[in-house]
């Protein structure tokens, strides 16, 4: 019987048969049975496994290890047994590998040893071609060895498919290996061993073969047909890089959306919306080109799809539940007149790095908060202050778990994508407790080209993309002149922010018209680039053209349009000459019914009794800060979170915030169980990223001022890798655009040992930063005004008291500043750095200056 035959010949292959264990080799080994006569000749002469198998592969007639050496043991027969059983049943069940090899063994037409072979894989044999096929499969061009053939080709579409794909406007990446191009051998019928009589052949449709072509109802196709659809779903105007993602439901998500005969056809209603929207894009850039023909607008010419593929992204996320979506953009327009008033607030800045706020309608009938966060020049810095605003947003909705309400989208430079560490940082926030925000869609804008650095300059991979792998992000790649592509992707994309919450990549590759700006003159560098785009139609006249071929609508309904969105532009240009705003809603983030620091008058502090603590004396440092928390989320609806590396705990074994039960692990967090009706208090330790966390903190900070937001360095030193965020958005990211913040920055500073880069939290730094001119004595008015005026406070406590009530102080203010505390590691401990509980209670307040009590002065 079949399954005694298997026993049998399981149990000789672990005896001496062709085992690689032994070492004994087949006929295609190169070394013979003699060289190893006897087991002590084989232990005497031992040496590393490792280095034998590096040998034996640097050898030019050495082979791979033979795909049928030992895969029985003792204790698969069993499972073989049930697949045998299986397969009488039903032979389809089974796998088609195994199927040759019941069919063999009963046939008994071959050895046992020769009656299994593995089906080929995308793993290239030694030469680099397709893996053999032995007899057991009927040979080459049976109609088994061919249908294993078909599943590996398709597997090839879907692994390597994007890289034939036409997704790029101008062609220069197809010519070009330096510029990343890659031909897939895998893709062409050679390497298959097919000819052009095999494309008319059939196949039956099913797992490894266009699966869901056979959902949809079609039983066969020919070759040519499945190569025709894998280049249609594969190689078209876009192309998918899905196969890396370790989860199969994942990817069979992905699959079922892409691999289809029509993975999208729009109705003429969703034509005309993508139509319109594309006409605004083109036009709003032609317009702005003629008004301002001097000015450096950083124009969206070569990308004009980019809008249409926005609207739909926001559309499709709306209609998954999202109320609010937070972004930034690396150039924004809103004060080209130049005929505004000054304000009386802030520096201002230059014209496209300011934000805006907006409330978006929908084709749906829904609502969108939109959220463009104010940006400085340092490309992706903004990223970590956009998830962390989108983050306090879904806190304040009660959606920190399902990250429904809320979202993220960045867009990013194809140059500062792929070299910029702040994006590594961000990424790998996605699944952080503390730090996730359900999935960012990240939305490339690939023009190929940084500033005047080509490509091949500016990365060492071969898409800009490539970081995005090391979260398991889905990339789509998506020629910007194919609008249709480009809705479709955006759609895509949302979908599966909604289905996963995870990240996603969009990689729109398109062209600069112009220079880096509109005054660059970008052929100094680019000539031949720059020739092609000089002859390149523009990407509303290739939309209105397919529209025209496919009789969707008419020369003259279009150009109608056009007309009509020109006047409504011109319309609108000569209103703004006299439009005064009557809201601030486009260019601040101020707090609903919070002051700005002009409207207030002097400081005014309520200062609350705080209760009493059980001695009474010598309240430590770490204590004095628990009691600042524990109070504030005890009195108000106040949010405290504090974030930095290893704060839970605190680097020097101060803080303890989260204690860890030494059996199970499980962790209590006291502040958190203060009462009922508390605040809300997290402390979460973070990624060891400064840049990154930083700027999430700030960003979190902004949404709303009843926050006390505090990030911790782990040493002061380290601060330093932050220090763009600290001075483009922290130092001075009120006086630019109006964005108050009250975040706390808390910095461990002092020489106790651990050498240089442990030792200073850097005060000099920061003193620099303030905005106080260090060579006058403000008036007495302007000491009253002091802290309303600053840009951020700087602290250094000697006493645990002053900690308690300057962390109070933040909270309890009118206004909002940045506080950068410095503490002293020395002190954390020190017998004499102590407070007794009358410096916390009754009319106790922050001391700015300590007298010398030995001496009595104040010096």
């Amino acid at each position: 019987m079949l399954r005694t035959s298997l026993r049998q010949s399981s149990s000789q292959l672990l005896k001496g048969g062709c085992s690689a264990r032994t070492l004994c080799t087949t006929s295609r080994s190169p070394l013979s049975v003699s060289n190893l006569t006897s087991k002590s000749t084989l232990s005497s002469k031992r040496r590393s496994l490792a280095i034998i198998s590096q040998k034996r592969y640097e050898s030019t007639t050495a082979s791979a290890p033979d795909p049928n050496d030992n895969f029985l043991s003792g204790n698969t027969a069993n499972y073989i047994d049930e697949m045998y059983l299986q397969w009488k049943e039903d032979p389809s069940s089974v796998h088609i590998s195994w199927q040759v090899y019941f069919r063999n063994m009963e046939s008994g037409d071959m050895p046992m040893s020769q009656a299994f072979t593995p089906p080929p894989t995308l793993v290239p044999t030694p030469t680099g071609g397709v893996p053999s096929f032995l007899p057991g499969l009927g040979g080459e061009g049976s109609e088994i060895t061919n249908h294993l053939k078909v599943q590996l080709l398709c597997r090839a579409y879907q692994a390597r498919g994007h890289h034939k794909a036409d997704i790029d406007p101008l062609g220069i990446r197809r010519e070009a290996e330096e510029f990343g191009y890659s031909k897939p051998k895998e893709l062409q019928l050679e390497h298959y061993q097919f000819t052009e009589k095999d494309l008319d052949t059939e196949y039956s449709l099913g797992p490894g073969i266009l699966p869901h072509f056979k959902k949809a109802g079609r039983e066969k196709m020919t070759l040519r047909e499945i190569i025709a659809a894998c280049e249609r779903i594969y190689c078209g105007s876009y192309g998918v890089e899905y196969i890396h993602i370790p989860d199969r439901e994942q990817c069979d998500w992905l699959r079922a959306r892409i691999e289809v005969d029509k993975p999208f056809k729009y109705s003429i209603d969703e034509k005309r919306r993508i139509l319109d929207r594309l006409i605004w894009s083109s036009s709003f850039e032609s317009f702005l080109a003629t008004k301002y023909p001097n000015d450096k607008r950083f124009g969206l010419e070569g990308c004009e799809t980019l809008v249409p593929g926005m609207k739909a992204l926001i559309d499709r996320s709306v209609d998954f539940g999202v109320k609010d979506i937070v972004y930034w953009n690396a150039s924004s327009w809103p004060e080209f007149g130049g005929s505004a008033a000054a304000e009386d607030e802030g520096s201002g800045d230059v014209k496209y790095h300011l934000g805006m706020n907006f409330e978006r309608p929908t084709p749906s009938g829904k609502r969108v908060q939109l959220s463009l966060v104010a940006n400085p020049s340092h490309l992706e810095a903004e990223d970590p202050v956009v998830l962390g605003k989108t983050r306090a947003i879904q806190h304040y909705n009660n959606d920190e778990k399902d990250h429904k309400t809320a979202m993220s989208v960045l867009l990013h430079g194809d140059a500062a994508f792929a070299a910029q560490g702040i994006v590594y940082e961000c990424l790998g926030f996605h699944s952080l407790p503390a730090y996730s925000t359900g999935g960012t869609i990240h939305l490339v804008v690939n023009n190929q080209i940084g500033f005047t650095t080509d490509p091949r300059f500016a990365r060492s991979t071969a898409y800009c993309t490539d970081i995005a792998k090391s979260i398991d992000a889905p990339v789509f790649h998506v020629n910007a002149d194919d609008v249709e592509a480009v809705n479709y992707v955006c759609q895509l994309a949302a979908d599966w922010r909604a289905e996963f919450q995870r990240d996603v990549v969009i990689d729109l590759v398109c062209y600069r018209k112009h220079g880096h700006n509109e005054t660059d003159q970008p052929s100094f560098t680019q000539p031949l680039m720059y020739k092609r785009i000089q002859k390149h139609t523009s990407q509303i006249d290739i939309y209105i053209d397919q529209l025209l071929k496919d009789g969707s609508f008419t020369k003259e309904d279009i150009d109608e349009h056009r007309k009509w969105v020109w006047g409504m532009l011109e319309e609108s240009f000569a209103k703004s000459k006299d439009y005064q705003p009557t809201s601030k809603e486009w260019t601040t983030s101020a707090w609903n019914g919070f002051k700005s620091p002009k409207e207030l008058a002097t400081e005014v502090l309520p200062h609350n009794p705080t209760g009493t603590v059980s001695e009474g004396q010598n309240i430590d440092w770490s204590t004095a800060e628990a009691l600042a928390f524990g109070t504030l989320v005890g009195e108000r609806p106040s949010r405290i979170r504090v974030s930095g590396q290893d704060v839970e705990r605190g680097t020097f074994s101060q803080r303890h915030a989260v204690f860890h039960d030494q059996e199970t692990e499980k962790t209590y967090t006291p502040l958190q169980h203060i009462s009922k009706d508390q605040g809300k208090f997290v402390v979460s330790n973070s990624s060891l990223s400064e840049f990154g966390c930083l700027g999430f903190e700030y960003g979190y900070s902004l949404s709303s001022p009843d926050a006390l937001v505090m990030w911790e360095a782990q040493f002061g030193d380290f601060a330093n890798n932050a220090q763009c965020i600290i001075d483009q958005f922290v130092a001075s990211g009120e006086v630019k655009w109006m964005q108050r913040s009250g975040l706390v920055m808390s910095l461990p500073h002092g020489y106790d040992g651990q050498g240089p880069e442990h030792s200073s939290g850097r005060m000099e730094r920061y003193l620099q930063l303030c905005n106080e001119d260090p060579r006058i004595f403000p008036s007495p008015e302007k000491l009253e005004r002091q802290h309303q005026d600053c840009n951020m406070q700087i602290a250094y406590m000697t006493s645990p008291s002053n900690l308690f009530h300057i962390l109070r102080r933040q909270m309890n203010r009118q206004f909002r500043k940045p506080l950068i505390i410095f503490f002293s590691k020395s002190l954390l401990r020190h017998p004499i750095a102590r407070s007794p509980i009358e410096e916390f209670t009754g009319d106790s307040q922050f001391r700015w200056i300590i007298p010398d009590a030995e001496h009595g002065k104040i010096y």
